[in-house]
């Protein structure tokens, strides 16, 4: 775990612009046509509508994506009383996780009242612009009346996440630890270390499990809380124990099943853990120092399933796995509260959420291969991008059933793609993707079986239905890779290309090929070396129909790789070069970036094709192309050089493509600005329109672009390279691609497998 010093912290809070949050607009506001929509006159229409049904405010404002979090700053972390202003910090922190996490907007509101009749009050008055409240920071027994209050005198969701979201996430944990050691939980005994609010409500909803309460002992700082002590809450009242026999935690825990810490650190000791039942559950939350540490734990017993609330150990216990989600499906449904049924159906999604696959994200974070069920994971990891749409779904139903939503959800695949989309998961275009992919899965061959991304990508493609895949390459190597990385290999085809098996394959393709390229100095002996290299063995799989696509570029220089290609593949007669294109998913909209990968220098010959090429690809994605044809000169104004090149080549374009939106050059501030390029130069074929696919003048350019934009805004998802113009699908990857990108490359080349079938009549 990093060690955070007070001089970094501060300078994280202080540095750019003070804080960790901000406001933006969500409409258009650069006209004078758009303010007066935004303000007034228009903005008066909408009032009049929420005038005649409150309800409208859903749809016109804000309001249906807009969580307050609300604090007096009585209780912040492990700080104490520190007052509202002094747990602002918290409080935008918590905002900045409802944001990255659940897609949920935030205003923090730090109310200086500790009375909690008239903080109530305060927060009552204001609750007409938010969606839902989530209270933090308030101590007990305060936060229990604060909360029971609200949630009767409001309309929307309410939560003391302090309470509740420790409560789902240690439940889903605890139902899970259950699972791994075979244990009853009405018959399990449970020590509860802490008797504040987080302490009370995890204990309430342990026993919505089926825990029993005389199963329970819970301790506060004066010892074991029994009913012979005076002047007990009511809350503490509840748990109280008869039993005499016990006084301290030593006491308690002997012969315990399970140890939840919600109090402070060092409390409990290794003797301690020693003296419980076998398998002992121990969940140390105490914050940032457990009561145990998890070295001293599992020390002291071998067989202990271990928890603690920090982030450098299993079975991290953090709130964010849960309230992000909770209020995204809450608000999602327009609820007028969060109640047991959807609180319990929080604790099932990720309960069940850990028993399934882990995504290759969630490894590659946490640098280990094979996450699975069982003592080091049965809590999701908080990264995990299935959370928004397993938990946040599951409460969305659940408040529908239970009758607390003012809307209806009906469509849950489409409703799962939405919140995708929201995190920048998945876009629409990639879901069409698969989606065709699935209809027509196609047979694919990976080149770099060995890889370990290009394996876990086989795999994922098979798993998501896209494809049949080959992978090539040695086959013990490959399973030997696939048994340290927990892949299942089932139904996955590997073909080791120079296994003796294959003999007769290798020499049946360098047949073909040198017939092939006879007359460009080709010999069958020099034909069947190449077949040992599996980029030509691949190829050539694809070339004869025993494969339909083909992924290369893990490990192979792509100069090597387009070499081989031209040789086996061969560009489409129409064209006489073949180029990449790179898709471009931005918060402002699609863009097709080419050409990326092929061709250095081009000239206008070769700028023409590609121009072809990327009409020719934009519109197998079903988009209509808008071409801008780039250059560091506009229209003209540059008489010699690259400019002059594009120039022609815009020359031929139009000339040959009269309805074609295509112009240039230009420079990338006109192509990218309508406005600019229409006052300046109104005689462009592409005026009123929005440019969607750039040309650049050579490979330098065309890369660094699509790699700056990348850069500057990681949310912006990449789909390529793809390639365009080869005789048949032969697609490229590099090292840098993550497993989703082959993935994504792997649903275009089945596309593309299909399409040449179709085209050919074969499908």
């Amino acid at each position: 775990m990093v060690k955070i010093s007070k001089e970094a912290a501060l300078e994280y809070h202080e540095n750019g612009r003070p804080g960790k949050i901000e406001v933006k607009p969500t409409k258009s506001y650069r006209t004078q046509t758009d303010l007066s929509l935004a303000y007034s006159p228009g903005v008066a229409y909408p009032c009049l509508e929420i005038q005649q049904n409150p309800n409208d405010a859903y749809k016109y404002t804000a309001k249906g994506n807009l969580v307050a979090v609300i604090s007096n700053g009585t209780a912040v972390l492990g700080l104490g009383d520190i007052g509202a202003l002094s747990g602002k910090p918290v409080m935008e922190g918590k905002g900045l996780l409802f944001k990255i996490y659940g897609g949920i907007d935030v205003f923090d509101i730090e109310v200086a009242e500790k009375d909690p009749e008239k903080f109530c009050e305060a927060v009552e008055k204001i609750a007409p612009t938010f969606g839902g409240i989530n209270l933090e920071d308030i101590k007990a027994p305060e936060c229990f009346y604060i909360e029971e209050r609200l949630k009767k005198t409001l309309d929307i969701p309410v939560m003391h996440d302090d309470q509740h979201g420790t409560a789902i996430i240690s439940a889903a944990g605890l139902k899970n630890a259950l699972d791994v050691n075979g244990k009853d939980i009405s018959k399990v005994r449970i020590v509860v270390n802490g008797a504040g609010a987080a302490a009370i409500s995890c204990t309430k909803l342990y026993m919505a499990l089926g825990a029993k309460r005389e199963n329970i002992v819970m301790l506060d700082s004066k010892g074991v809380i029994t009913s012979d002590r005076p002047n007990l809450t009511e809350q503490k009242k509840f748990f109280a124990t008869d039993r005499k026999d016990i006084h301290t935690l030593e006491e308690a825990i002997k012969g315990a099943d399970v140890f939840v810490g919600l109090s402070k650190g060092n409390v409990l000791s290794q003797d301690m853990i020693r003296s419980m039942a076998e398998q002992p559950i121990v969940f140390a939350l105490a914050n940032p120092v457990p009561e145990i540490s998890y070295e001293d734990a599992m020390a002291s017993r071998p067989d202990v399933l271990m928890s603690t609330g920090r982030s450098d150990y299993p079975n991290q216990i953090n709130n964010v796995i849960g309230f992000p989600y909770i209020f995204r499906g809450a608000l999602d449904v327009h609820a007028t509260a969060i109640n047991e049924e959807m609180k319990m159906a929080a604790v099932n999604a990720i309960a069940d959420l850990a028993k399934q696959p882990v995504p290759d994200v969630v490894n590659d974070v946490y640098h280990v291969n094979n996450l699975t069920f069982g003592p080091s994971y049965f809590i999701p990891k908080p990264i995990d991008p299935r959370l928004i749409t397993e938990v946040s779904a599951a409460v969305a139903k659940a408040a529908i059933e239970s009758g607390v939503a003012r809307k209806e959800i009906t469509d849950w695949n489409a409703y799962k793609n939405q919140l995708r989309e929201l995190l920048g998961q998945e876009t629409k275009l990639t879901q069409k993707l698969y989606d065709t992919a699935r209809a027509h899965p196609q047979r694919v061959v990976f080149a770099e079986g060995i890889h370990p991304t290009m394996l876990k990508a086989a795999v994922q493609a098979k798993a998501e239905r896209i494809c049949h895949p080959i992978l090539l390459g040695n086959d013990e190597r490959i399973e030997k890779l696939a048994k340290e990385l927990d892949l299942n290999l089932d139904g996955i085809e590997i073909v080791n290309l120079r296994h003796d098996n294959q003999a007769e394959r290798r020499e049946r393709y360098a047949k073909i090929l040198a017939e092939k390229r006879q007359r460009m100095g080709y010999t069958e002996q020099e034909a069947n070396d190449k077949m040992f290299e599996r980029n030509y063995f691949g190829m050539m799989m694809v070339e004869t129909g025993e494969a339909d696509a083909f992924i290369t570029g893990l490990y192979t220089k792509y100069s090597n790789t387009i070499k081989v290609a031209k040789e086996v593949i061969g560009i489409r007669p129409e064209y006489k070069h073949f180029g990449t294109m790179h898709i471009l998913n931005s918060k402002k909209g699609t863009y097709y970036i080419t050409d990326t990968l092929i061709n250095r220098h081009p000239d206008k010959e070769t700028l023409v094709d590609i121009a072809k090429l990327s009409a020719m690809t934009v519109r197998f994605f079903n988009d209509e192309p808008r071409i801008a044809m780039l250059s560091y000169s506009n229209f003209g104004t540059e008489e010699s050089g690259s400019p002059v090149q594009v120039h022609q080549a815009v020359e031929i374009m139009q000339q040959e493509y009269p309805d074609l939106a295509i112009d240039g050059e230009m420079q990338v501030n006109f192509a990218m600005n309508k406005e600019l390029r229409d006052s300046k130069y109104p005689f462009s074929r592409l005026k009123g329109l929005d440019v969607n696919t750039l040309v650049f003048p050579n490979l330098s350019s065309a890369n660094g672009a699509y790699k700056l934009l990348q850069s500057l805004d990681p949310d912006t998802e990449i789909i390529g390279p793809i390639q365009m113009g080869l005789n048949k699908p032969i697609h490229f990857t590099d090292f840098e691609c993550s497993v989703r990108d082959v993935v994504n490359i792997t649903a275009v080349a089945v596309i593309d497998a299909y399409v040449d079938k179709v085209k050919k009549g074969k499908q």
